[in-house]
């Protein structure tokens, strides 16, 4: 009797119930496991010892993989993971690359043993090859994970797996990234598991089968080869551990390191105050054509020990900016192993089980099929862990002892930039494709007490890279006018949020136009919003200089090092658009910095005037942002007080008025964030500005924070702001300032919609928080 042909539903993927897939699977699947009792017999130094020698498998995996790959994605900006699983799948360990894939890798493993178990079956010497979001394993079809069983006397002891972003795999638009689909179809095909490697032999038809899709085939076959060799690298790692101390004492301790991780967590969350955080924001445009505006919201309940993130109300799925479950899952992830488990051993299996996710299917952040997803990680689930990260902060900023992990928003967003044509160098033209890595090096948001990282990276890839620009130069045609470092790019605030930087390319080597797919965000709504008062970091901007003296230049012995140099005109590139780049012209992309943390009229003028001398800020905006004076002889002390009072005047003058209230007592109250404090007076408890102490709201009334409000152009909000969002968006898009009534301090700062709720003044997310306390 044949099964039915599956629908789409079948392909799908949620976390299970241990147990009931161990009952669930067939006698001809034997699995290893252990007794708690083992597990409680464990003694100390073995664990550690074991402990790390499992840690050291990811890592040489991800050795064997760089050494073995020809994509720069790998070898120059170590987009990619690694992890090591027990029998049925739990995350044991994983690596300190692609953080995001960590929500995405179990599973992909669970769904094999869910649906692969008795055939094809699951057999030592197999390995398994996935590409399909809505399965698991990665998070847009891009995302190839590569993953083994490894069997143990006969009974399935534990999995690894291999996983990348690939160049190219097909679809109808450049890297796989059409900025106009309308569905899945239109993008590379989503592959569900399928064994790739049997008896331990890779299976050349289907290896030609995947590589054949690609318009860069020999790295995909590259990669393809890698994934399987640091698998192998992985599995004999494994069973050396297990040769020298026994399968069930190592399997006893990769048990300890999941429940150890869980418990340290929970004890973490006990220790923190109950309460619901909110946090909304938006992706602008869909697609190629778009002008709109789309939102994720998320309301973060913690209660206890665990914590519920809860999406209800984001926006229906649309264009190419969605993901599956495993994207959302992945953006958790994201937020919070840095926030979160920065002191924690990584045993994801271990710290998903202190959290529940509450989503509708069908929206942006949990598409159905057949929705198009190839912006899916870059896009939504960048996202949701940047709003993840911000109710995370907001509950940790009145932790004393935890508070040095709240953290602003980094760059927020990937902007993506593929670029593909004719290298005519050589004495056979061959075709390229390259997807410019060079953004890599985002900038990361501001904490209480420290400015971000500059250039530091992205908060998804902690061990992130980017090219080096003269092997771009060797492997395409393009020649590198610059790359560097852009002033007033960091978020403005008390600590300034990391700046980011510029590239601009041209062709070099190829008398032909070069196709250009663009797909980003942030060009209208920021991504990288600051903290507690804090400035959202510049927005994107590609721009295309068309018709210009490039070549004349050349000939002339000079190398232009800014677009004002270059004749002719310019083209803004939209968040989502199918371009070119001729001889002659210059493609420009500047990304994004982190957000800012406080006030930034708050912040030291000495620290400005180093920001200055070191090319972070331009003498413009330190005086419009922050309000500092700087001479030739250092920070004018007298002028930056005088500038600064201005400043504050006019914060007064175009905001609503409100009318006095009382001072309550400092000394009386305790720490809210960097600009809040609760006070109790008598019976009640009232929020008060922790800088001049004017009553703000109090728990017998409820409702929201009595802020003074501003609403203007985004390019109020300063230098930093690079676009105008009339042209990418129809959406009235504004710069939103709150501030204390008494002190004029900045509240809340950023760059939204002008129907953006006000989550920052519902009193209900402080008050009722501290309570529990």
């Amino acid at each position: 009797m044949t099964s039915p042909i599956p629908g789409s539903e079948v392909f799908s993927s949620r976390p299970v119930d241990p147990d009931a897939l161990a009952r669930s699977l067939p006698p001809s699947l034997q699995i290893h496991t252990v007794t708690q009792q083992q597990i409680d017999d464990l003694d100390p130094l073995t664990y550690e010892v074991i402990r790390h020698r499992l840690w050291s498998v990811t890592d040489e995996m991800g050795e064997a993989l760089k050494r073995m790959s020809g994509s720069p994605i790998v070898t120059d900006a170590n987009d990619f993971d690694f992890a090591v699983s027990d029998e049925l799948g739990q995350e044991v360990q994983v690596g300190l690359y692609n953080t995001m894939l960590v929500g995405a890798v179990d599973l992909a493993i669970y769904w094999t043993l869910q649906n692969r178990a008795t055939n094809p079956g699951i057999e030592e010497g197999d390995m398994f090859l996935c590409n399909d979001p809505w399965v698991g394993g990665g998070l847009h079809q891009s995302d190839v994970i590569v993953y083994q069983p490894i069997f143990h006397e006969g009974k399935l002891f534990s999995w690894t797996s291999a996983i990348c972003h690939e160049p190219d795999l097909g679809g109808s638009g450049l890297g796989s990234f059409d900025p106009s689909a309308k569905d899945v179809f239109s993008e590379s095909l989503p592959t569900p598991p399928i064994k790739v490697v049997r008896n331990f032999e890779l299976q050349r038809d289907v290896a030609d089968v995947w590589v054949r899709r690609s318009r860069v085939p020999m790295l995909v076959g590259l990669d393809l080869r890698a994934k399987i060799g640091a698998n192998t690298v992985g599995r004999n790692r494994i069973h050396a551990v297990i040769e020298q101390y026994g399968a069930d004492t190592v399997k006893a301790v990769m048990k300890r390191m999941m429940t150890d991780a869980e418990g340290r967590l929970r004890s973490k969350l006990t220790s923190l105050p109950d309460g619901t955080w909110k946090a909304t924001g938006y992706q602008d445009q869909s697609h190629a054509g778009d002008r709109g505006v789309h939102k994720i919201t998320v309301a973060m309940s913690k209660t206890d020990d665990h914590l519920t993130f809860d999406f209800t109300g984001t926006d229906k799925q649309t264009g190419v900016i969605n993901c599956t479950y495993a994207g959302m899952r992945g953006g958790v992830m994201l937020a919070l192993l840095p926030i979160l488990a920065g002191d924690i051993p990584w045993s994801a299996g271990g710290l998903m089980r202190c959290f529940d996710l509450v989503s509708e299917e069908g929206t942006i952040n949990n598409a159905s099929f057949p929705a198009a997803v190839s912006r899916g990680p870059i896009g939504p689930a960048w996202l949701t862990g940047t709003l993840i990260a911000e109710c995370l902060s907001q509950m940790l900023d009145r932790s004393v002892d935890l508070g040095a992990s709240v953290q602003a928003a980094c760059c927020g967003t990937w902007d993506t930039a593929v670029i593909a044509g004719l290298d005519e160098r050589a004495e056979q033209p061959v075709p390229f494709l390259n997807i410019m890595m060079e953004p890599m090096a985002g900038g990361y948001g501001a904490r209480p007490t420290a400015d971000g990282m500059d250039t530091g990276g992205l908060f998804c890839i902690p061990m992130g890279r980017i090219p080096d620009t003269e092997m771009t130069e060797f492997l395409y045609p393009l020649l590198t006018l610059w790359r560097r470092e852009e002033p007033d790019s960091g978020g403005p605030g008390r600590q300034r949020g990391g700046v980011s930087a510029s590239l601009a390319v041209t062709p070099y080597g190829t008398s032909l136009p070069m196709g250009l797919v663009l797909a980003s965000a942030g060009k209208a709504v920021a991504q990288n919003n600051g903290l507690a008062g804090g400035y959202p970091g510049n927005t994107g901007l590609e721009i295309l200089a068309r018709g210009t003296d490039i070549n004349e230049q050349f000939a002339a012995g000079h190398i232009p090092g800014d677009l004002d140099e270059l004749a002719g005109g310019r083209e803004f590139g939209a968040c989502y658009a199918e371009s070119y780049v001729a001889p002659g012209e210059v493609l420009y992309m500047h990304w994004q910095g982190g957000g800012g943390y406080g006030d930034p009229l708050q912040r030291d003028p000495a620290a400005v005037a180093i920001d200055l001398r070191e090319g972070k800020v331009t003498a413009d905006g330190a005086a419009a942002v922050y309000g500092v004076v700087v001479d030739h002889n250092g920070t004018d002390d007298r002028a930056t007080a005088k500038l600064r009072t201005s400043m504050l005047t006019e914060r007064r003058e175009r905001s609503t008025q409100h009318p006095d209230a009382p001072t309550m007592d400092l000394s009386l109250g305790r720490r809210l964030d960097d600009n809040l404090a609760e006070v109790s007076v008598g019976d009640s408890r009232v929020i008060a500005c922790a800088h001049c102490g004017r009553l703000l709201g109090d728990d017998k009334n409820g409702g929201v924070l009595d802020l003074a409000r501003f609403e203007g152009p985004s390019s109020a909000a300063g230098p930093q702001v690079t676009s105008d969002p009339t042209e990418y968006v129809d959406t009235p898009i504004v710069f939103r300032q709150l501030c204390c009534p008494g002190c004029w301090t900045a509240i809340y700062s950023g760059i939204v919609p002008a129907d953006h709720p006000d989550h920052s003044l519902e009193i209900s997310r402080l008050l009722p928080a501290v309570a529990t306390r």
